[in-house]
């Protein structure tokens, strides 16, 4: 079920809406989300309640969502036009045809991660061989394994892996049930900690398996009539992310004054899990993958099924709508 959190008086799709009585018409957005709210869309939140969006002249509503994959399927459908979202979802369905291209990345990989409890001693990929390993059915992380084991020489027959629900991930940790498990440095990570556990961690993108990840995205025919608004709506939204990198306590406030139910403690535990992720894969600037790393991410997920054999990557996205190279951040 979506939450729908009215920011504004206006609702809709999105339409050119004029104000009567006011000194300026603002253009109303909708803008769909990929998930629940949280750290990981406090750049969002602080572009709406730090008046980027106003001043842009937009009049954002931000809805919440329920999975990268529904978010993907909404755009696809014509029921979104704008919203934000997993590449490598997004990608898969433009692949097979739906109308419509990622316009900006904000992780420039994947947040996927390996985690182990310290006093198991797994230091490397090579400790893990022998040892039983949490999978989660079904998830992005379980799909990438096979280029994680190849990426860091192991077979999967060096390991002993276990499917579980993903509710199941982090007892079976805690309890010893698993040495390991495959989970994220935004959600599995932080349950850990809050638990009191000593955990040590091995990203996918810094073993050898980065690739573009969570980015905003939009149906072709909204960005052919709307070429303004996406671009004004982009560089605003890019001025809330780096807002969200400096002055992180606001922008957590921002969130819980936009989404009254959310965790503060667990918000800011997930924006600061997830700020390495904006400057990572070789990114220049904030906002912005890099082509090698779009070539990089159709060379490695096409091994594994998760894109299709042969598409030329620049098929899923345009940098048409950023904002100049001297307006973007630059990644330090």
């Amino acid at each position: 079920m979506l939450h729908i959190l009215k920011t504004t008086a206006a609702a809709g799709l999105l339409a050119m809406t004029a104000l009567t009585g006011t000194a300026a018409a603002q253009t109303a957005v909708t803008f769909q989300l990929n998930w629940t709210a949280g750290g990981a869309n406090a750049g969002f939140a602080a572009a709406l309640q730090q008046g980027f969006y106003k001043e842009a002249g937009l009049d954002v509503t931000i809805v919440q969502g329920n999975g990268s994959g529904n978010t993907a399927q909404l755009v696809a459908s014509g029921q979104s036009q704008l919203a934000y979202a997993d590449a490598v979802a997004v990608s898969q369905l433009i692949a097979k045809g739906a109308p419509m291209r990622v316009v900006s990345t904000i992780y420039q990989s994947n947040p996927n991660e390996l985690i182990a409890l310290k006093a198991t001693g797994i230091k490397s990929f090579a400790d893990l061989k022998g040892k039983t390993i949490g999978v989660p059915s079904g998830s992005s992380q379980t799909t990438m394994l096979p280029l994680l084991l190849k990426a860091n020489e192991l077979q999967e027959s060096d390991l002993q892996l276990l499917n579980m629900p993903m509710t199941s991930m982090v007892p079976s940790l805690l309890t010893g049930q698993v040495q390991a498990i495959l989970g994220s440095l935004d959600a599995y990570a932080i349950q850990l900690r809050a638990q009191g556990a000593e955990i040590d961690e091995f990203p996918f993108a810094d073993n050898g398996v980065p690739t573009v990840s969570t980015s905003i995205f939009a149906a072709n025919d909204f960005l052919e009539k709307n070429p303004e608004v996406v671009k004004s709506f982009i560089a605003a939204s890019l001025k809330g992310w780096s807002f969200a990198l400096d002055k992180p306590a606001e922008a957590v406030a921002d969130v819980k004054e936009l989404f009254p139910d959310s965790d503060e403690k667990l918000v800011a535990a997930e924006l600061a899990a997830i700020t390495p992720l904006f400057c990572s894969g070789d990114a220049k600037f904030i906002g912005r993958a890099e082509p090698a790393q779009w070539v990089k991410t159709q060379e490695l997920l096409s091994q594994v099924g998760l894109l299709p054999n042969g598409q030329d990557p620049v098929t899923y996205y345009t940098n048409d709508y950023l904002p100049p190279e001297g307006d973007l951040r630059p990644c330090q």
